[in-house]
């Protein structure tokens, strides 16, 4: 029995998804263990032997590869629990990190918070400027060396920051993407002086025009490099000792995996790591059923994530914000609020009613967890309105304490407002619902796409209990929620499921129509480089592609759009059919209309996505045929809306579901790891796969 295996690591659960060679799954969940969330992923292996009924050598030895969505490279750079690094660039740009391009202030903050610009503040910098060291050489535009390499003062600059103790160095120098030789160079002077000492370098981690973006995401990767190193090592060992023979992979934030000992040399491209799991998921369940356009939404303990699947792909951002810094590395593009199950319900200065971004996480955990936690979740709120199951939760793993709910609500939110605790209770709930739906409407309709062209996939242990209400006023095709061993590790099934993924970028700025066999070239050398880096992967592939985009934009605008280009050999028309692609991407997105050929084009950067597709992925066996009538387990009083009040709905087990099976709202749907709502109003049928698709009546 050959294995996959697919881990994600999530601020309250870690899951984990398997699926063998001759088409068996299995999943498990546990607990998170912060802050050393190794642990966890020990915990949820152990777990997962025992599902199948092998002990854990035996597992591992089986396993071709292990792929795992960490949190380690995003908790680094959020709670600045990173290296400290010190940073070479060009003489008389010592500043460019603080200075920010001046978009400083309003990066990443909503429309309100950027109008209020007495309130914004520049983000803490990403390091002392007393860490930074300028370097006397020059490169132009064009790549011409204008100013060799002072090699003596660059050796005196690194010698002064190693003996500052400085556990990384990043080196970004002007125009490097068009000539990296001084750059390569300063990294071999670092390895004399320092063979120990971790070196990102620009040329490498983010080939790029704009010299700002391109600065913060080579600090980041030297940042993050180091404790991802040292998280993943010692980690890749135990499992070797625990018996693993196959790859250990690390997801990408752009949606692939590449090998855990290769992944902090290219550390902030997995920054993104646990946040794509479930994207990727939905796109090879919609590959299974032929769901072509999908809105993924993602509801754990901490954070609720939604992201796009269109024409089959997950919709990719170049470039990213983290803390209010630009980070220019292709990633899933995923949109995240503080709204999971373990969201805190408060009360801000006002008087007013707010539920998150702050979690109870896992330890304390929401109070009806009865493990010391005071506050009141989602989680309570469900509870209290008969919506889980105190005596069912995870499968009856864990007991909930519907009294300690109650008693959460009603001394923080109930009686300061003068409400019952059931009245506190649905209020939390509502909010919930829609600044969720607000979030899904920002990331479907702001960007251009009608959101009745999408079927949402809800997943995780919170998403199916509200997905019912979260996309009932946008018109979408219909509501999915994966059950069997998917249900609440949908992530760690998209994790299972996932080819190698490498991307490597260049900038090119030019005038469009470009030289077609320039442009060939320059496409060549990308995906040659791409090749040797799959080749070091050493996975057995089944096959390689490589995907081409370049950036075009019209003449003077700021922003541009990722444009596919064909492979093989570039000519003449090949120029013309891309400008044409690009307008029909352009007007998709800004409006029919908006496109404006006469004002000239530009092409500003060139991207390859190159896949190792893996020997054995992941698949989901058909559900058994319906052979018999569908009927409730049990019916219990539950307030699944404010209006309807308090009703006996009727409740069902996920395991007695067979293809074909339909259930209509009101009800509500036990599974091991998660609870579903069917609101009234919808409807609900078990597909072939199955996984329940609701529709709206």
């Amino acid at each position: 029995m050959g294995l996959v295996i697919g881990i994600d690591i999530g601020g309250t659960f870690t899951d984990a998804f398997a699926a063998s060679d001759d088409g068996h799954v299995y999943s498990a969940k546990t607990h998170s263990t912060p802050p050393d969330f190794s642990r966890g992923l020990i915990n949820v292996l152990n777990d997962l032997a025992k599902v199948i009924g092998v002990s854990v050598a035996e597992m591992l030895g089986n396993t071709l590869y292990i792929c795992h969505g960490t949190t380690a490279a995003l908790n680094a750079v959020v709670t600045g629990n990173v290296a400290k690094v010190g940073f070479l660039t060009t003489a008389g740009h010592a500043d460019s990190l603080r200075i920010m391009n001046v978009e400083g202030r309003y990066a990443g903050l909503g429309p309100e918070q950027i109008q209020d610009i007495i309130s914004t503040r520049k983000p803490a910098p990403l390091l002392s400027r007393k860490l930074v060291r300028e370097i006397d050489e020059r490169v132009d535009s064009s790549g011409s060396v204008v100013l060799s390499l002072n090699e003596a003062t660059a050796r005196a600059s690194i010698n002064e920051l190693v003996e500052q103790g400085v556990e990384a160095i990043a080196i970004s120098l002007l125009w490097s993407f068009k000539n990296p030789a001084h750059e390569t160079r300063l990294r071999e002077l670092v390895r004399e002086i320092a063979p120990d000492l971790h070196v990102s370098i620009s040329s490498e981690i983010c080939p790029k025009i704009r010299e700002y973006p391109r600065n913060v995401t080579t600090v980041v990767s030297a940042q993050v490099g180091p404790k991802l190193k040292t998280y993943l090592r010692p980690l890749d060992n135990e499992l070797r000792e625990m018996g693993l023979t196959g790859s250990f992979l690390v997801m990408q934030g752009a949606g692939g995996a590449v090998t855990a000992l290769d992944a902090p040399e290219q550390a902030a491209t997995t920054i993104g790591s646990v946040l794509t799991g479930g994207v990727v998921g939905c796109a090879k369940l919609g590959e299974l059923r032929g769901d072509a356009n999908i809105i993924s939404t993602d509801m754990g303990g901490t954070t609720f994530l939604v992201g796009l699947v269109v024409d089959g792909e997950p919709v990719k951002s170049t470039h990213t914000i983290l803390n209010q810094y630009s980070i220019a590395t292709p990633m899933v593009d995923i949109a995240t609020i503080g709204s999971g199950g373990g969201a805190i319900a408060s009360l801000d200065a006002g008087g007013n009613l707010r539920v998150g971004p702050n979690s109870a996480g896992a330890r304390p955990g929401p109070a009806c967890y009865g493990e010391g936690g005071t506050e009141p979740t989602i989680t309570d709120a469900n509870v209290v309105l008969g919506i889980l199951n105190p005596d069912n939760f995870l499968g009856g793993k864990k007991k909930l304490d519907k009294t300690l709910a109650e008693d959460a609500i009603r001394t923080r939110i109930a009686e300061p407002l003068g409400l019952s605790v059931e009245q506190a209770a649905i209020a939390i709930f509502t909010i919930a619902n829609d600044q969720t739906a607000q979030l899904i409407r920002q990331s479907v309709v702001n960007k251009g796409y009608d959101p009745r062209d999408f079927i949402v996939y809800a997943f995780g242990g919170a998403a199916p209990v509200h997905c019912g209400y979260y996309s009932a006023d946008m018109g979408v095709k219909g509501v999915l929620v994966p059950l069997g061993s998917t249900a609440s590790t949908f992530s760690a099934y998209g994790l299972a499921s996932s080819d190698i993924v490498l991307t490597a970028e260049t900038s090119n700025p030019n005038t469009w129509p470009v030289d077609a066999r320039g442009m060939q070239g320059d496409f060549e050398r990308l995906e040659q480089t791409l090749d040797d880096r799959l080749n070091r992967q050493k996975v057995p592939f089944v096959g390689k592609t490589f995907r081409r985009e370049v950036d075009l934009r019209y003449t003077m605008q700021i922003a541009e759009v990722e444009t596919p280009v064909p492979a093989g050999a570039l000519t003449e028309s090949s120029m013309q059919d891309i400008a044409d692609t690009f307008e029909d991407i352009y007007e998709r997105r800004f409006g029919r209309g908006t496109g404006f050929r006469e004002a000239g084009m530009q092409s500003i950067s060139y991207r390859v996505y190159a896949t190792g597709h893996m020997p054995v992925k992941a698949t989901l066996p058909p559900a058994r045929e319906c052979s018999s009538e569908l009927k409730p387990t049990s019916f219990r009083n539950a307030m699944l809306d404010s209006e309807r009040g308090w009703e006996k709905v009727a409740v069902y087990t996920e395991s007695d579901f067979e293809a074909g099976h339909e259930v209509v709202g009101p009800c509500i749907v036990e599974a091991a790891t998660t609870t579903i709502v069917v609101p009234a109003g919808m409807h609900g049928s078990i597909d072939r796969l199955g996984n329940l698709v609701m529709t709206y009546e």
